[in-house]
């Protein structure tokens, strides 16, 4: 028996870790500049929004840390590397940014309960500031957005402070000239449902794929497809798709060959087959060659190879 293992190149994500440092740099002055000022004017809507940038700069963070490791070789106890981290890494920024959501909606309840005079035309200059730098940063994402998790996660994440900024813009500007200071709260707590929303999918595809489930990307009925009408081949079964990476998937699968099939004729048939599954979005393939299908992962020696 042989397995054969080939490794392809995933997505080239280009200048991926200069545009985090700038992401990460750019929303932490913000952090700084809106919690103080929150602080200053008693608005929960900047203090809450500043809770949330800051979840954000420790997502960047994490997701470039994550990104950077996956770049380690593999060794004798990792075999795979480090790939598996940015997965991780995708699942705990959505886990943090949720948790961030928590805190923003209990504190802004006990606003309602207890209110507090806020000063409405600051709250607006510091939002206004807010859109700019959120949405230089989500343009910094967007051309990579599609390539993978954590880098669409950043995009969505800054995309959704933008709009949120927007929000608290509107609430500065009705306070200013009503003096309704349950507008501010009350704004806290719409930014708590779209980073719910927002987050939700991030959260879902990442538990996903830590678990090990065919990734989006793939389409099973195309790889079998695929597999099933190469020449030579005469059924495929036991096919097992999972993510390496954020960026790179795996497979193994069994392949039933016809009876005439031998030594280079294999092997051409494999590589052709990798190189169909490589722009399926499978960049690692491993295939166990069978003249006699095997049931439950047990055949004898001479219907292997």
């Amino acid at each position: 028996m042989s397995h054969d293992h080939q490794h392809h190149h995933a997505p080239v994500i280009t200048n991926v870790s200069r545009t985090f440092v700038i992401g990460i740099i750019l929303n932490g002055l913000f952090v700084l500049v809106e919690f103080v000022m929150g602080l200053h004017t008693n608005s929960m809507a900047l203090l809450s929004d500043a809770g949330h940038n800051l979840s954000d700069v420790a997502s960047l963070a994490l997701a470039l840390f994550a990104l950077q490791i996956s770049k380690s070789k593999a060794t004798q106890k990792f075999t795979y590397g480090y790939h598996k981290s940015t997965i991780l890494a995708s699942l705990v920024n959505a886990v943090i940014l949720l948790i961030a959501v928590g805190s923003i909606g209990w504190e802004s309840i006990q606003r309602f309960i207890h209110p507090v005079v806020t000063q409405g035309k600051i709250i607006s200059i510091v939002a206004a500031i807010g859109i700019v730098i959120n949405t230089i940063s989500a343009l910094l994402f967007f051309r990579d957005r599609k390539t993978d998790i954590n880098v669409r996660g950043a995009y969505l994440h800054l995309a959704v402070d933008a709009l949120v900024s927007v929000g608290v813009v509107m609430a500065g500007v009705i306070i200013t000239y009503t003096g309704l200071t349950w507008i501010d709260p009350a704004i806290s707590l719409i930014i708590m449902a779209v980073v719910i929303v927002s987050t939700w999918q991030l959260l879902a595809e990442s538990l996903r794929l830590t678990l090990d489930a065919v990734p989006e990307n793939i389409d099973m009925e195309k790889v079998t497809a695929a597999i099933a009408n190469t020449a030579g081949v005469k059924s495929v079964h036991h096919i097992h798709i999972w993510a390496m990476s954020t960026t790179k998937n795996a497979m193994t699968a069994h392949l039933l060959l016809d009876d005439n099939l031998a030594g280079k004729q294999i092997a051409g048939l494999k590589d052709g087959l990798k190189h169909k599954l490589e722009h399926l979005n499978i960049q690692h393939t491993t295939l166990e060659t069978e003249w006699v299908k095997c049931h439950d992962d047990k055949c004898g020696d001479e219907g292997q190879v």
